[in-house]
């Protein structure tokens, strides 16, 4: 036979008042449904555990004994419970994660602060970064976590897929021709000045988003972060290609961005090194951003 514990909390709150009608505003329960359950302890246990009388409830001899076992159960189970909260709080360590400037800037603080609320002592180390340098600092065990943006190779990392999604578009003054358009075609960037990231597989994906071999776009910058291009931008150098959110998390003044058509979107994956052992602190994170999202981790 099986002890539910709120049921015994139950019986023990009924114990206490000897009402039905008040152990039930007590537990904020309806009085039927109490009523219900303590019928089916009596009838699980095969004993009457109260003498009913005129609205009022004494315990019987095995109430009693009842009591005094249910008393024990759940102080047992409450110290069981306490006990792993405060071990969940007082788990200690450093979640080293870096991540790129996008839209995951703002959601990586939100993933921060709910984990923050169940283990207050755990510290973080934080670094801004573009692809290219999160990746070589995993590989050389510098950090445990990055924030990718796709097209990534995943190949040699385990990841975790988060759910924001960026718009590949156009930055830049809010005085240029195209800034009256409200979407960018290729047709419309081909030919001119441009601002792209360093990052030779991203290269690649703009290449072919403006059907031009890669030796014939007129590349006047590249930068590993988006705040210098959006700088270079901002003095009219040239257009700078970049997410949306690269944007959005520094508006600048001046600056304006414009998505292109027909719509280019990436994801974000969270990424750790295979075979690479994690603290505890970190590897709680990671559990945590799992269950948070309800993705798998490969």
């Amino acid at each position: 036979m099986e002890l539910d514990i709120r049921v015994l909390k139950y019986f023990l709150a009924v114990a206490k008042v000897g009402n039905i009608t008040q152990a039930a505003r007590d537990l904020h329960i309806t009085q039927p449904t109490l009523s219900r359950q303590l019928m089916d302890l009596e009838k699980n246990l095969g004993t009457e555990l109260f003498v009913r009388k005129h609205k009022q409830l004494t315990l019987s001899d095995s109430g009693f004994l009842f009591q005094q076992r249910a008393k024990e159960i759940v102080q047992l189970a409450d110290k069981a419970c306490r006990e792993l909260s405060e071990q969940k709080s007082q788990m200690h360590g450093t979640v080293t994660i870096a991540c790129v400037e996008s839209i995951a800037s703002c959601l990586l603080p939100e993933i921060m602060a709910a984990f923050s609320q169940n283990y207050p002592y755990v510290k973080y180390e934080l670094y801004s970064a573009d692809g290219n340098d999160i990746r070589e600092k995993i590989d050389r065990g510098n950090i445990d976590l990055g924030i990718l943006l796709e097209p990534v190779e995943v190949a040699k990392y385990n990841f975790l897929r988060l759910p924001c999604y960026e718009k590949w578009g156009v930055a830049m003054r809010e005085d240029s021709p195209l800034a009256r358009k409200d979407v960018i075609t290729t047709e419309d960037i081909q030919g001119l000045p441009i601002i792209i990231p360093r990052r030779t597989i991203v290269i690649e994906e703009i290449s072919r988003w403006l059907e031009v071999a890669e030796n014939r776009l007129n590349i006047v910058a590249s930068h590993n972060l988006p705040t210098n291009g959006l700088l270079l931008a901002k003095k009219g150098i040239g257009y700078l290609i970049c997410v949306e959110g690269s944007f959005t998390i520094r508006p600048m003044t001046d600056l304006c961005f414009r998505p292109f058509l027909p719509e280019r979107t990436t994801g974000h994956v969270l990424v750790w090194k295979k075979n690479h052992v994690l603290s505890k602190a970190t590897m709680r994170f990671l559990e945590f951003v799992r269950d948070k999202y309800e993705k798998p981790l490969y």
